[in-house]
């Protein structure tokens, strides 16, 4: 029985870990040397979800700090007009991210693939 319980909790952990992984339907994925194209377009926001810390330690200069856990209310200073593109630390912040703004109605939305972890000067 207890195996059975075993397997059954692993299982579900596999789910959900498949579910945070994957950076939903819709969403561009932008390698960092694509960005590096990107980058002087003003028809195109930049935000990084990263913590206030992690961007103050070194951060894209035309990316706006709009940590995670504050963008349901900060995505509304945002021009759903334009195109946004979408950076943290690894990738997968910045994909959850980029589901919350395409729930709040935002159409155009971009994830960096890699994130800072990949970006070179």
């Amino acid at each position: 029985m207890l195996e059975f319980f075993g397997l059954i909790m692993l299982v579900i952990l596999i789910y959900v870990y498949v579910l945070i992984k994957k950076p939903g339907k819709n969403i561009k994925q932008l390698s960092t040397s694509e960005l590096k194209t990107t980058l002087g377009d003003k028809n195109r926001q930049f935000i990084d979800v990263r913590s206030p810390g992690e961007y103050n330690h070194g951060h894209i200069k035309q990316f706006k700090n709009m940590p995670l856990q504050s963008l349901h209310q900060t995505a509304d200073t945002l021009n759903k007009d334009k195109e946004i593109i979408v950076i943290c630390q690894s990738g997968m912040r910045s994909a959850n991210a980029c589901k919350i703004l395409k729930k709040k109605g935002f159409t155009s939305v971009t994830n960096v693939k890699g994130g800072m972890n990949s970006w070179s000067h």
